[in-house]
């Protein structure tokens, strides 16, 4: 066997074999890029009050308590059913053993039961809407935050994407300036859109009113949510 011949047609084969595999950006110049994130951001005024209230009761037997609940949340219902309200909801139903402790004994003494609903409504019918609702039997009410429509945010959102996209193209535009660069192409984009939360309601607010109703409604005001969105672009020079 010719061992020279042997040598150059296995090295032959090896220069080929690197050449067919070898990534491209190892043969030509790196791309270079600079990635540069903006932020919008739109506000928009909150018109839907999202309301969480329930029916409480306390007695000696579960179905004594469990019965008084169904009763009371059945008329809460059938009234927010003629109010209209949209989303409603049942978020909870609880019933609970209450115990009462004497020398570290414990003792059953009755149950307790609760029914919690949730809706959302127009701000300007929230407040004769909770004291009618408290008449017709509720007990507690455990929140209110407040939102825009869907259509609202999904207009605000296309805002805030745009001045997003704006920001960053300013950033950008700003670097290649400075360090006399020329801009080619955006080679990436990743868009976050921030998902607008409810504004809540200040606790306080809520607990200055009781089963007592006045004589005006409960004042019930919105306020303004602002939708965020963030966009990065990658940019080659």
């Amino acid at each position: 066997m010719n061992a020279p011949k042997t040598l150059a047609k296995l090295l032959s084969t090896a220069t080929l074999a690197t050449l067919l595999f070898l990534p491209t950006a190892a043969i030509a110049q790196a791309q270079r890029t600079l990635t540069v994130a903006g932020r919008g951001a739109e506000s928009i005024s909150t018109t839907i009050a999202q309301v969480r209230l329930g029916v409480e009761a306390q007695g000696k037997t579960a179905a004594e308590v469990q019965g008084i609940v169904a009763k009371r949340s059945n008329a809460v219902v059938t009234y927010l059913k003629s109010r209209n309200v949209e989303k409603l909801e049942t978020t909870g139903v609880n019933l609970n053993p209450i115990y009462s402790y004497d020398n570290n004994k414990q003792t059953l003494t009755g149950y307790s039961a609760s029914n919690t609903v949730m809706f959302r409504t127009s701000n300007n019918a929230a407040g004769e809407i909770l004291d009618q609702s408290v008449k017709a039997g509720a007990s507690r009410i455990d929140g209110i935050s407040f939102v825009a429509t869907d259509e609202a945010i999904a207009a605000a959102q296309k805002v805030a994407l745009k001045r997003a996209t704006q920001e960053a193209q300013a950033q950008a535009s700003a670097v290649f300036s400075a360090l006399n660069f020329t801009q080619k192409e955006i080679v990436g984009i990743q868009i976050n859109n921030a998902i607008p939360r409810p504004r809540p309601m200040e606790e306080a607010a809520l607990m200055q009113r009781s089963a007592k109703m006045a004589d005006a409604p409960t004042p019930i005001m919105g306020g303004e949510q602002s939708i965020e969105a963030t966009v990065t672009l990658e940019i080659s020079y």
